[in-house]
């Protein structure tokens, strides 16, 4: 749906509706874009349910909406505090990044080996351990956690 209007029309009309809906959205953490405007209009109602395929960053909406979703909290999502009262259901195993072992493959399978990489997304426990990894099997390489 291109037309912004349109599409705020048809968030109003499923969460009016009741009607059972599944709603994809592109990867992201549920902090900006249209699934901000299909949480905000769903979350409340106990009739819904959020199924998240894959990880939510520390720090996002979307995973405190994963870790206090199926306690009945709350998110703030706009500057707005939302409860939760849909049902939250994870699906562990999908994701579109690249693993440890993936990108440790990546590292080793380049031509000429970088002299530094710069390790800026992911958990501060994941990035430090990848970052060792790397040490370990590159030690020609610097690698930098910022």
């Amino acid at each position: 749906m291109a037309d912004h209007a349109a599409h705020l029309q048809m968030v109003r009309g499923l969460a009016r509706s009741g009607r059972p809906a599944i709603v994809i959205a592109a990867s992201g953490m549920c902090s900006g874009g249209r699934i901000v405007n299909y949480l905000k209009a769903m979350l409340g109602d106990p009739r819904h349910d959020v199924l998240f395929c894959g990880y939510q960053a520390a720090g996002t909406a979307g995973r405190a909406i994963q870790q206090h979703g199926p306690r009945g909290g709350w998110v703030d999502l706009d500057g707005q505090r939302i409860d939760i009262r849909a049902q939250v259901h994870t699906l562990a195993g999908y994701s579109a990044h690249a693993d440890q072992q993936d990108l440790l493959h990546f590292v080793g399978r380049m031509r000429s080996a970088p002299r530094q990489v710069r390790l800026v997304h992911g958990d501060e426990g994941a990035k430090q351990a990848l970052a060792a990894c790397i040490r370990q099997r590159h030690p020609g390489i610097e690698v930098v956690v910022p």
